[in-house]
C-alpha cells in the first residue's frame, strides 16, 4: 500500500487540530449555557486540546524528518558534477522518492557533460600546444587566455604567459596589438604580414573573432614566414639584376648596329672594331644566358640522377686544358701541384664545371706572368680536399662573405670588362652543396685568393 503523501498528512493533522481546537472553544462557551455543568465542558476541552498539541509535536517531527531529507538533496546537488558521496534519500512519501530518482539520473548527465566537455578542451589545449604555428587568444579587453610554446619561443617571451596577463606584457609587438584590437571591436576576421622587431623575423597572422558581443575576444595563428619573405626578397632581387646585366649589352649592341647601320660600314677604320664589340657582348649575353639556364636547372625539383664516382684527376687535366688558351693569351702559368690518386662521389660535368669557373676567374684576375695552381688530396676526416690558387689582385675581406651572393662582382667595372657574370661563384656553390660538400675561400687583397672545396670521397 502506498505511503501517504507528507503534505497530505500534515494538511490532515492540522485540519484535525483545527476542528479539535474549535470543538474546545464551544465546549468551553457551553459552561455558560444554563443546564450544562461547567465540570465537563472543562474535561471535554483538556481532551481536543490534548489531541492538538499532539498534532502540532506530530507536525514538527515530520517536519524535521522532511527539513533533513531536504538538507541531503540540497548537498548533493552543491557537490555536482561530483558528488561527495552524499546519499540521496531511498525512503519518504512517494514524491520524495521520484525527486531522488530524478535527481541521481541529472547528476550522471550532468557528470558525463562535464567529462566530455574536460577532454574536449584537453584535446583541443593539446593540439593548440604543440603547433609549430603560434597561436594566441585575447578577450575583450586583450588580456590573454592561451597562449602556446610556440608563440613564446619565437617572441622570447618569458614561460609560463600566464591566463589574465595583458597583451603588452607577453608580446611587444603593436603590429600584432593592432590586428587583435581590430577583430574584437569589428568582429571581423583579418589577415596580414608584419615584421617583429624583438624576434627580427616576418609572419603572417591569420586573425578570427572570438566570441559574439560584448565580450567578444580574438584569436591569432602565427605562421613564421621568414624564410619565405627572403625567397621573394631574393627573386625581386634577380630579376632586377638579370634586368640590368642584360640591358648594358644589349644596349651596346644596338647603339654599335645602329653605328654601322648608319655609315659605319665604310669606315674602313673602325668598323671592325665596331663588329668586335657586338662580337664580345653577345658572347656576355650568351654565358649569361648559359649561367642562367645552369642556376635553373640546379634550383629546380627535378629528380636527380645517382651520384656516380668521379676520378678527380681526370677532371682537373679536362678543367685545366678548357682555360689554357685564355691563361696563354694572358700570359699566366697554370700549374698542377701534388696531386693525389683520388676520387669523390658527384657527377663529373659539375664537377668540371666548377674548376672551369674557378680556373677562368684565377686567370682573369690574375696579374701578367701570375701563377695558378691545383691540388687535390686526401683530408683527415676522410673527404677529398682540392684547392685552387693564384697570384692575383685578392679579395677585400668585406666582400669575401658575399662573394657567392648571385650577381654580386667585387669590382664590377674590371669583372664586367674581363667578361664576368657575377653567376660563376654561386654556381660553384650551389653545385658543390649539391654534391653533399662545402666550399670556402681565403684571400688577401693584393695577396691572391684560395678557393677549398671538400668532397666526399668515393
Amino acid at each position: 500500500m502506498r505511503e501517504t503523501s507528507l503534505l497530505k498528512l500534515i494538511a490532515a493533522w492540522l485540519l484535525f487540530s483545527g476542528v479539535s481546537v474549535a470543538f474546545g472553544m464551544a465546549w468551553l462557551w457551553s459552561d455558560f449555557l444554563p443546564g450544562q455543568t461547567g465540570v465537563a465542558a472543562a474535561k471535554l476541552t483538556a481532551l481536543l486540546s490534548f489531541v492538538g498539541a499532539f498534532g502540532f509535536a506530530f507536525t514538527y517531527l515530520l517536519s524535521r524528518r522532511w527539513s533533513r531529507r531536504m538538507k541531503r538533496l540540497e548537498l548533493f546537488i552543491e557537490a555536482l558534477p561530483s558528488p561527495n558521496g552524499e546519499p540521496l534519500p531511498e525512503d519518504g512519501p512517494p514524491e520524495l522518492r521520484d525527486l531522488s530518482r530524478a535527481m541521481r539520473a541529472t547528476a550522471e548527465r550532468v557528470r558525463s557533460v562535464v567529462e566530455r566537455a574536460s577532454i574536449e578542451s584537453s584535446r583541443r589545449e593539446t593540439i593548440l600546444a604543440g603547433m609549430a604555428e603560434g597561436v594566441l587568444a585575447v578577450d575583450q579587453d586583450l588580456r590573454v587566455i592561451f597562449c602556446n610554446d610556440a608563440l613564446t619561443n619565437a617572441f622570447h617571451t618569458r614561460k609560463p604567459a600566464s591566463e589574465g596577463r595583458p597583451l603588452y606584457e607577453v608580446v611587444r609587438e603593436p603590429a600584432l596589438q593592432e590586428i587583435l584590437d581590430f577583430a574584437v571591436h569589428s568582429g571581423e576576421a583579418d589577415k596580414s604580414r608584419f615584421r617583429s622587431s624583438s624576434a627580427g623575423r616576418w609572419f603572417e597572422a591569420h586573425v578570427l573573432p572570438l566570441g559574439e558581443g560584448a565580450h567578444r575576444g580574438a584569436i591569432a595563428v602565427l605562421h613564421d614566414i621568414t624564410d619565405i619573405q627572403h625567397q621573394e626578397q631574393l627573386r625581386k632581387d634577380f630579376v632586377a639584376d638579370v634586368s640590368h646585366e642584360l640591358r648594358t649589352p644589349l644596349a651596346s649592341i644596338r647603339g654599335y648596329a645602329e653605328t654601322l647601320l648608319d655609315g659605319g660600314l665604310d669606315d674602313t677604320e673602325n668598323n671592325r672594331k665596331f663588329v668586335e664589340i657586338i662580337l664580345n657582348h653577345a658572347i656576355r649575353l650568351n654565358n649569361i644566358a648559359s649561367d642562367l639556364l645552369v642556376l635553373s636547372e640546379l634550383d629546380s625539383n627535378a629528380p636527380a640522377i645517382p651520384p656516380d664516382r668521379v676520378p678527380v684527376l681526370d677532371v682537373v687535366d679536362s678543367a685545366m686544358h678548357t682555360v689554357e688558351n685564355g691563361a696563354a693569351l694572358r700570359n699566366v702559368r697554370l700549374i698542377r701541384g701534388q696531386c693525389e690518386d683520388c676520387a669523390v662521389i658527384g657527377y663529373r660535368f659539375r664537377l668540371e664545371q666548377v674548376l672551369v669557373n674557378l680556373l677562368d676567374n684565377a686567370v682573369k684576375f690574375n696579374r701578367p706572368d701570375g701563377e695558378v695552381s691545383v691540388q687535390c688530396c686526401h683530408a683527415e676526416d676522410g673527404r677529398v680536399r682540392i684547392t685552387v690558387s693564384d697570384t692575383g689582385i685578392g679579395i677585400p675581406s668585406e666582400d669575401l662573405k658575399r662573394i657567392f651572393e648571385r650577381f654580386y662582382r667585387v669590382d664590377k667595372a674590371r669583372t664586367r670588362s674581363a667578361g664576368g657574370t657575377g653567376l660563376g661563384l654561386p654556381i660553384v656553390k650551389e653545385v658543390v652543396e649539391r654534391m653533399g660538400g662545402n666550399v670556402t675561400v681565403e684571400s688577401q687583397l693584393g695577396s691572391g685568393t684560395r678557393f677549398i672545396i671538400d668532397l666526399r670521397a668515393a
